[in-house]
């Protein structure tokens, strides 16, 4: 299994080493879960300068952490480290580490050493990095999109809620629904070792497309009139979906494209403020080929235009919650 072992490094196993002998894939949980509260005295408090966010273009776990800083104004108070394109024997390498450039790349099972000198377990992308404690606050993407959300508030001045309290609920039900059968459910589909576990994966993701171009056919967004936390979670596989998982982990029943209400509305998120810069769709393209295609042969197409106008504009829609409203 490529990761860890007691602090060295170990790659004598593919991308999908988490496919169990059934075939079906199940991800590993994250280890590290800190978090980061406006309160000056704790562990790891909100200050500007202080964080950095490791990701890599083509995650889309990653990409939801890129969404949050960009919507919730932090592009001037966490530094972010972007890996270099592919999956090397070495994981994911960054043209700088901790402290500046390095020649010869960063892997970042390095950092994960320098907080655990014995760490077992797998090297993943997002991590949200503490320059001065010299350890990881956390690695799971769910929790450092709510940390983000309300952590540096106090700083910045952004008052945006993509989880409102009145909200919660069907954010909730919508998350419940769209992690496991769409943004795991592509992974289940394309690392799947037996026909009857992609066969099982696939029609999960494809019927949850069609539960969400339903209800987004009458609403703006997943939440109503609101758009929130739920919206940013999908659309990290959304727009990933055509140049990616459609072929690379062929999700080929349909793209994303050929749904009238979810190709509009992913348009408009895509078009949100500050988003098309968080997404890098010919390197997403190229980064699920490698991984997926033993000779790392890249597909050709398809060529994907986000920036067309959408018509979401006909919905009733308030934009993101503002907390105090």
């Amino acid at each position: 299994m490529a990761q860890l072992v007691r602090g060295e490094w170990v790659d004598t196993a593919p991308a999908a080493e988490e496919t169990g002998k059934d075939g079906r894939f199940r991800r590993e949980d994250s280890a590290f879960r800190g978090t980061i509260s406006a309160d000056p005295a704790a562990e790891f408090p909100a200050q500007a300068g202080r964080y950095q966010l490791w990701v890599a273009w083509v995650c889309p776990w990653a990409g939801r952490t890129l969404a949050w800083r960009a919507l919730k104004g932090l592009t001037d108070v966490i530094d972010v480290r972007y890996a270099q394109p592919g999956l090397p024997k070495q994981g994911w390498v960054f043209d700088e580490g901790p402290d500046g450039p390095v020649e010869s790349g960063y892997p970042l099972h390095r950092l994960y050493v320098e907080h655990d000198p014995l760490y077992t377990g797998k090297v993943s992308v997002p991590v949200l990095w503490d320059r001065q404690s010299r350890r990881i606050v956390n690695n799971e993407s769910s929790e450092i999109i709510r940390i983000l959300n309300s952590a540096f508030d106090g700083i910045t001045g952004n008052r945006h809620d993509l989880y409102p309290a009145p909200l919660r609920d069907q954010i909730d039900r919508w998350n419940d629904l769209i992690y496991p059968t769409l943004n795991n459910g592509v992974y289940r589909s394309g690392f799947a070792a037996t026909q009857h576990a992609y066969d099982e994966a696939v029609c999960q993701v494809f019927d949850t497309l069609d539960t969400m171009e339903a209800h987004l056919a009458t609403h703006r967004y997943l939440a109503g009139e609101w758009l929130t936390e739920a919206d940013w979670r999908a659309f990290a596989t959304l727009v990933r979906f055509d140049v990616g998982y459609y072929g690379a982990f062929k999700c080929n029943l349909r793209k994303i494209d050929e749904y009238p209400a979810l190709s509009h509305y992913l348009r408009e998120l895509y078009q949100w403020p500050g988003i098309a810069e968080t997404v890098r769709l010919d390197l997403i393209h190229s980064g699920y080929y490698q991984i997926a295609d033993k000779h790392g042969i890249v597909a050709i197409g398809p060529r994907v235009d986000l920036t067309t106008p959408h018509d979401r504009e006909r919905l009733p829609g308030n934009g993101i919650w503002e907390r105090g409203i």
